[in-house]
């Protein structure tokens, strides 16, 4: 029987998530709560809507030739997918017997259990590319920010460096909050460490969630947060690229 999964959307052409056109699936739920999150109606794991993986995979065939003219192929984001392990294990399955490219967009936010992490070596055998908010290295700070501390994320990453997977790291750059330059050169030697990080995505912080909190009755944490600057954005980048592999 296909397995079941909480859908929060759909968005059939994307182009900056991942490789090529690709196909994204955002999944409902999410474990962290992040004060800039553009997504706060993804946080419940049970708000979504029910798709089966042959559902899915009906939709996800429709642009096989867009993928293929492109290199493309499916992404699945949220929320934070790795909540919803054994449908996203059978979906990445069946996208591979299909010969789709497949990637994984998360931010780790699940622990590493023993249970967890047999399911997650399943998954990565289906999954040709992982792309890892990594949001800040210092845990306290990182608590503070999105309401969880990060060792069980970093664990991930360095999980799915033993398997070998391509990796891209992301981060969302907001002034006075994940910017500052102990954290980012501590960023840096951990790409450094995983030694499989192909890319490095700095994201400028942008509001464009706020409404989405207001929406919900929800009061937004950064009312008023200024954007990154051309010249903060360039430093960040600078730093974090110097820990890709050569």
């Amino acid at each position: 029987m296909s397995k079941i999964g909480q859908v929060h959307s759909i968005e059939t052409f994307g182009s900056v998530d991942g490789p090529g056109i690709r196909f994204i699936l955002f999944l409902q739920g999410c474990s962290l709560r992040c004060k800039y999150c553009h997504n706060r109606d993804s946080w419940k794991l049970n708000a979504g809507r029910p798709m089966t993986v042959a559902a899915v995979i009906t939709e996800v065939l429709k642009y096989r030739e867009f993928f293929e003219a492109s290199n493309g192929g499916i992404t699945v984001s949220g929320g934070e997918p790795l909540l919803q392990l054994p449908f996203l294990i059978e979906l990445f399955k069946e996208c591979q017997k299909h010969g789709i490219h497949t990637n994984l967009d998360t931010s780790g936010g699940i622990g590493l259990t023993a249970r967890n992490r047999e399911l997650l070596t399943e998954l990565l055998k289906y999954t040709d590319l992982v792309m890892l908010d990594v949001k800040l290295m210092d845990p306290t700070n990182h608590q503070a920010l999105t309401g969880v501390t990060n060792e069980h994320i970093l664990a991930f990453g360095r999980l799915v460096a033993t398997h070998k997977i391509p990796m891209w790291i992301r981060r969302v750059l907001v002034p006075g909050l994940t910017d500052s330059t102990i954290d980012l050169e501590a960023t840096a030697a951990y790409i450094q460490e995983l030694g499989i990080v192909e890319r490095v995505d700095v994201l400028p912080y942008h509001p464009m969630g706020e409404n989405k909190w207001a929406t919900l009755g929800a009061s937004y944490p950064l009312k008023n947060q200024r954007l990154p600057t051309a010249t903060e954005i360039a430093k960040a980048e600078a730093i974090l690229n110097t820990g890709l592999k050569s």
